[in-house]
């Protein structure tokens, strides 16, 4: 596990309802709220699920999503960074009593998440830069970004702060070990994850 259990405090939710209203009008969209700011995002594309996929399989082959841990899309994440703050990673490695550790509004404790994953879409600056501080201040231990659009695999470890401390960018052509505190053994093939999030005209 990896930070102090998150406490709620009892006070009115007013932007995590207009949260969930926003949700209720803008079906498939994700709605967070990051630094008192609420973020929406547009439903992924093909290409965009299509990576989501191909990065789930490693971790699924290497037996994360049995015993221990369970592989995961699109759950919560609740953040110390506000009152109402609460982050919604496309991937993510969890303990598997998360169901246990459920804060609020569908969102679990930071302690349960050993990774958290973002596929970028448009607005790739979020996944960039807003949700590096988020996940770090969170205590997440490993953060991966496939950046589609600069074409690129980031892996962030060792957060302090509002940052991490190792941050690597991999390229087209790399094999990227992932750290084996997740309970595995993980590699990534960049060129083949960036090949499957590339959109194709026809």
């Amino acid at each position: 596990m990896s930070a102090a259990s998150v406490e709620r405090p009892a006070v009115d939710r007013p932007l995590i309802a207009e949260a969930n209203r926003l949700m209720d009008r803008l079906p498939g969209y994700r709605v967070e709220i990051i630094g008192g700011q609420i973020l929406v995002t547009p439903p992924a594309d093909g290409p965009h699920a299509r990576a989501l996929t191909k990065l789930m399989r490693p971790f699924i082959t290497a037996g994360l999503d049995d015993g221990e841990t369970s592989v995961v899309q699109a759950i919560g994440l609740w953040l110390p960074t506000g009152a109402e703050d609460f982050a919604i990673p496309d991937l993510a490695i969890v303990e598997a009593d998360f169901d246990n550790h459920l804060i609020e509004n569908n969102c679990y404790d930071p302690i349960v998440f050993r990774l958290v994953l973002e596929v970028t879409s448009s607005n790739f600056r979020a996944d960039l830069r807003t949700k590096v501080a988020a996940y770090a201040d969170a205590q997440v231990p490993v953060y991966v970004i496939l950046d589609r659009k600069h074409q690129r695999l980031h892996v962030l470890t060792e957060p302090k702060g509002s940052d991490y401390g190792n941050h690597q960018v991999h390229a087209p052509g790399e094999s990227v070990a992932l750290p084996e505190s997740l309970g595995a053994e993980i590699t990534l093939d960049v060129a083949a994850l960036l090949e499957a999030g590339r959109a194709f005209s026809g």
